[in-house]
């Protein structure tokens, strides 16, 4: 058994049958060993070597055909079949020396060297096991984290995610003729940053297409500072040639900006730039600004909105988006979105800052924007939140500012700053059956033309939840909306300068559901719950006085009726591929309609128009029977005109080849009526084809309509698009290189 002086010098043991002791012994003993236990264990081929030992990165194990120890260079030599391991990787050779005092490995013949998801291979390999740097004589690496071939007279790796080549080649393409490639005399790459390659050539296949003294080309998975790839496009009226080349800059491990030097051809240079800060998991924020000094020259109306803009002028937009947890439960957050004119998201509407990040996930953090930046865009609202939780409570103070899109002006924009309001969620009152929730709060409304002032409201409800047997709740409800205001306008003689309102609602809500399973037996879906639930409420406000309040002070109409709601629902158990459940809603079907106690009651003060107390009839519809599959549904059926006063569908088709057709169609009577439709079909397994429909039936006009070609490869792919839009034509071509980029033209 080797001594406690043995284990302290590290010293290594064979394993092949009983361990014996070959530290600091001659060539002459190993031989011996070799062959005793060759002809004890009766081995008919030549065996295989192992042994294992510490080095300061972590234990290593060797095996070989042969294996020698050089004890005072503390250095192992393997001969034949060589295959040494070693915390997150391997190395495969011929022939390696490894030196446990300085962590270098020398390796020959047919080298591989794979260090976590990286490949290197060569004929000739210097390694340092801890630091994994090293060299590479005619070598060929593979980076997996960004899908990087390498080829070079040598391959140097001067640190963890630094390479340095000579005459070497780069690609993201498989196979040992890559579709494109990069090559240069020197070669620089920084993973998750940039290459850079002098005297560089672009080649397809074999032909150079293109010659560059110097390059710089991304090579990143996350972002580092530098240039990034620019974009290209081309707009008949608007623009004229778009170029934008953005330069990132990372500032420090928890902030960065990207500035973006744009030119228009038609408009002039607009400079922009996004600041992301990141200081603590608590705290995180956003910022983002433009200014152009717009040379375009536009006469134009648009609904009751016109301009003669025949000057340069200055336009720029900017937002902050901004949120830090104080404590769990305390926070604040804001959202301002500002713009200098009301034309802005018309002019800019093909791309902008505001349309690349729109997201409305909140585990996106620098991709919050919550609105699409287009023409549709009707106003705008800027807001500023501070937010305390408790387990029954909620206080929230708001400030927020609106602008106005459909306007002249923003002068009688009614402003909301600030708001602040405690919320009391519903809970037992006292321990008894009584249930009581509550809202209270102040607005200061302001603006610059119309009635401003102050507003306080106090709105308590108590609810009593009673059992009728198993299967049966009624749930009977008392409520109380008192509003105090005063005005801060110069009020005209005749109006009131403060006043009050109180509002009192009654009303009850019966409910049930019944349900039921039933076993499908198929291979997909084992089980369907079908449930249907009725809803009848009664609802009863009496007309409130609220003549004489100011207009800022949201009306409430008196109601006297019943509302029932009919809801069916399918569930089914699905069970996947590899065993696991989940459950996927296919049918929720829901029927609403209210009836006018009031309007039944009514005296007819004209044989021509009858009582009419049926309200519409609102019908919900989503449908997804399948996972290619979705229908849904909003509408609304006036019953008293047989008309339809809303009609809204969306259907989503789609199916494993990635073809997929998708239609919306919008109508509100008298006011809009629109078709959107999208359709993607996959011609071969390398082309797409794309169209996109946007139509006003209103005005029997298209808003857009756009055709696209995509052909994609493994490591490239080009695009062809080209729309009409109203206002303008658009042709872009598109080409990527995956891993390294993509660019644009007309």
């Amino acid at each position: 058994m080797p001594s406690d002086d043995d284990r302290r010098r590290g010293s290594p043991y064979l394993r092949t049958g009983r361990p014996e002791r070959c530290g600091k012994v001659q060539r002459l003993k190993k031989i011996f060993c070799f062959f005793a236990i060759l002809f004890l264990t009766g081995m008919a081929t030549p065996p295989l070597w192992a042994l294992q030992t510490e080095f300061s990165g972590g234990p290593v194990t060797i095996e070989a055909d042969s294996i020698a120890y050089d004890g005072d260079q503390d250095t192992f030599h393997a001969l034949g079949k060589v295959l040494i391991t070693f915390s997150g990787g391997y190395l495969k050779a011929d022939y390696v020396t490894l030196n446990r005092g300085t962590n270098e490995a020398f390796a020959e013949g047919n080298v591989l060297l794979r260090s976590d998801q990286d490949v290197l291979e060569g004929e000739r390999v210097f390694f340092d096991i801890v630091a994994k740097t090293g060299w590479v004589d005619d070598g060929k690496m593979f980076i997996a984290r960004n899908h990087f071939y390498i080829r070079g007279e040598r391959i140097e790796k001067k640190g963890e995610a630094t390479y340095r080549l000579e005459n070497a080649t780069v690609t993201t393409c498989d196979g040992e003729n890559p579709d494109w490639r990069l090559a240069g005399c020197e070669l620089d790459l920084t993973i998750d940053g940039y290459g850079t390659l002098k005297h560089g050539r672009f080649l397809v296949r074999d032909i150079p297409l293109l010659y560059v003294p110097y390059l710089i080309f991304p090579a990143k998975t996350t972002r580092q500072t530098g240039l990034l790839f620019p974009r290209f496009s081309y707009s008949r009226d608007k623009n004229g040639l778009d170029v934008e080349m953005p330069f990132y800059w990372a500032i420090s491990g928890s902030a960065d900006a990207t500035f973006y030097q744009r030119y228009m051809e038609k408009r002039g240079f607009k400079e922009g730039v996004e600041l992301r800060y990141f200081p603590s998991e608590e705290s995180f924020g956003a910022f983002y600004g433009d200014f152009i000094n717009d040379r375009r020259r536009v006469t134009e109306t648009v609904g009751d909105m016109s301009r003669d803009w025949q000057e340069d002028r200055n336009r720029w937009s900017y937002y902050l988006n901004h949120e830090t947890t104080f404590t769990p439960g305390f926070s604040i957050r804001s959202d301002i979105r500002r713009v200098s004119d009301r034309w802005y998201f018309r002019d800019f509407s093909s791309f902008n800052y505001y349309l690349d990040h729109t997201s409305q996930s909140p585990e996106e953090r620098f991709r919050r924007v919550s609105f699409l930046g287009d023409q549709s865009l009707g106003s705008l609202d800027s807001t500023v939140r501070l937010v305390k939780d408790w387990s029954l409570y909620n206080l929230t103070a708001l400030a927020r500012y609106t602008d106005d899109f459909s306007s002249a002006d923003n002068d009688a924009t009614l402003q909301k700053y600030p708001e602040v309001i405690l919320t009391g969620f519903r809970r037992p009152l006292f321990g008894t059956p009584l249930q009581i929730e509550f809202s209270a709060g102040y607005d200061h409304y302001y603006r610059q033309e119309g009635q401003k002032g102050h507003l306080w409201e106090m709105n308590p409800t108590l609810y009593l939840p009673v059992n009728l047997g198993p299967y049966v709740q009624v749930t009977p409800q008392a409520g109380f909306r008192g509003s105090v205001w005063e005005r801060s306008d110069s009020v005209p003689d005749g109006d009131d300068k403060y006043g009050n309102r109180e509002v009192f609602q009654l009303g009850a809500t019966l409910s049930t559901e019944i349900n039921g399973v039933f076993a499908v037996g198929g291979g997909t879906v084992e089980k369907i719950r079908h449930g249907i639930k009725p809803e009848l409420t009664y609802t009863y406000i009496p007309d409130p006085s609220q003549d004489r309040a100011p207009d800022f002070l949201e009306r409430v109409h008196g109601q006297h009726g019943l509302t029932y709601a009919l809801t069916n629902t399918l569930l089914a158990r699905v069970k996947g591929k590899d065993g696991k459940v989940s459950y996927r809603e296919m049918l929720r079907f829901k029927l609403a309609q209210t009836y006018d106690i009031r309007e039944a009651r009514r005296e007819m003060t004209s044989p021509a128009r009858d009582n009419r107390p049926f309200g519409d009839v609102d019908l919900e519809l989503d449908l997804a029977p399948l996972p290619y599959f979705s229908l849904s549904a909003r509408n609304r059926y006036n019953v008293n005109s047989g008309d339809w006063i809303k009609n809204n569908y969306d259907l989503t088709l789609s199916d494993d080849r990635g073809d997929s057709a998708s239609a919306g169609y919008r109508y509100t009577r008298d006011t809009l009526e629109e078709i959107n439709l999208s359709l993607k079909a996959v011609l071969t397994s390398s082309l797409d084809a794309t169209y996109l429909l946007r139509r006003n039936q209103l005005d029997r006009r298209t808003v857009e309509s756009t055709y696209g070609l995509r052909y994609r490869k493994q490591c490239w792919n080009v695009e062809l698009n080209v729309s009409d839009r109203e206002d303008d034509r658009t042709v872009m071509a598109v080409f990527s290189l995956y891993g390294i980029g993509k660019g644009g033209a007309w």
